[in-house]
């Protein structure tokens, strides 16, 4: 196919309100590396983490209010940035080094640049952040990056994933989620909270799910054991009720704010509590004396390794996770895209796809 020397895509041009991101059909269509391949983006998945980027929401260890990106390791983003992770996109070109026969592949991109061998995560990154991302007609990145994927899912189907999912997996092994274990989920109807229930199903945990008033039929249907809905009476009492008194062996949370200090409440002696979010506040209260007179573990997780990656992809395979579309938009119509996102009035992942497909 003729690749085209301009392309459009939505500009991340500095950290503010949605005036920020401009839509701009005049951007240079990326020239693949060495060891990079081009692809032509069919769809591209939102998250939390585009939202908090563009307000520099992250704050720092000295202070929690202070506009600040993503990363507490050193500061790669650069504007103006092209956003996007769950990236979905065929194969157009090629650069050095990379087999001319993977032109064509259609490819899930796994997002994260890990600026190690190993699976540490210590200094890990993402596209669309150290580097530009998916939410534009055309990508280049890594070759080793690219992964087909052996489903008949459609591409805005396959977007729906990879970064939930990847944050969810890697939140749920930090945690040593197990068979038989329960594990309570707050955020559950949003798109990593989904993801883990779907994951905490598929290693033969049981779910319950924390969320919103009208929100709990679409919670059981993808695999929560039960439902608490959020605000109606004591958390604490709720949970017990929805467990029929059997204890919460994990907490995955994705909120934080007030309901933190009933999450270590809710835990068993020995309960392990993991965090990748806190749409609900990030800076929390915690009394010390609950944390080490139950001997509990906190956890602090984000994104997740090659390893992690891999578990998804089968997962995807093997049909043990399903795609949760909560709704797919024009690329050109991505401030309506992020306000609808940011409503938060849908359940699983809201995807964004090039005018023109």
């Amino acid at each position: 196919m003729t690749i085209p020397e301009k392309m459009a895509a939505v500009l991340l041009t500095g950290h503010g309100g949605l005036e920020k991101l401009i839509y701009d059909r005049d951007v240079p269509v990326p020239t693949p590396a060495d060891g990079e391949v081009l692809i032509r983006v069919t769809a591209c998945g939102m998250n939390n983490t585009d939202v908090w980027v563009r307000q520099g929401a992250y704050g720092t260890e000295d202070d929690p209010s202070a506009v600040s990106t993503w990363r507490r390791q050193g500061n790669t983003l650069t504007f103006p940035r092209i956003q996007g992770t769950d990236t979905v996109g065929h194969i157009v070109a090629v650069g050095a080094a990379v087999n001319p026969a993977r032109i064509g592949e259609r490819v899930m991109v796994d997002f994260s640049i890990y600026n190690r061998d190993d699976d540490s995560l210590a200094d890990i990154d993402y596209m669309g952040h150290g580097r530009d991302g998916g939410y534009a007609e055309y990508m280049a990145l890594p070759a080793e990056n690219a992964h087909v994927v052996a489903t008949d899912l459609t591409d805005v189907e396959l977007a729906t994933f990879c970064c939930a999912y990847l944050t969810g997996e890697r939140m749920l092994e930090r945690a040593r989620l197990s068979a038989g274990e329960r594990v309570l989920v707050t955020g559950a109807s949003g798109g990593v909270g989904s993801a883990i229930i779907q994951l905490a199903r598929a290693r033969g945990a049981i779910p319950i799910a924390v969320a919103g008033p009208g929100k709990e039929a679409a919670m059981l249907d993808i695999g929560a054991e039960a439902v608490v809905t959020r605000g109606r009476g004591d958390l604490v009492e709720a949970v017990h009720s929805a467990s029929r008194g059997q204890p919460i062996d994990v907490v995955a949370d994705l909120v934080g704010g007030p309901l933190f200090n009933d999450l270590l409440k809710i835990l068993r002696p020995e309960g392990r509590y993991t965090t990748a979010g806190a749409i609900a506040g990030p800076v929390v209260q915690l009394d010390l004396r609950t944390m080490y007179l139950k001997q509990l573990e906190l956890h602090g997780s984000s994104q997740g390794s090659r390893a992690d990656f891999r578990r998804i992809v089968g997962y995807i395979e093997s049909r043990k996770i399903r795609p949760l579309i909560g709704g797919v938009y024009p690329l050109s119509e991505f401030h309506r895209a992020q306000t609808d996102f940011m409503a938060k009035n849908f359940v699983g992942k809201l995807v964004v796809v090039p005018d023109a497909r």
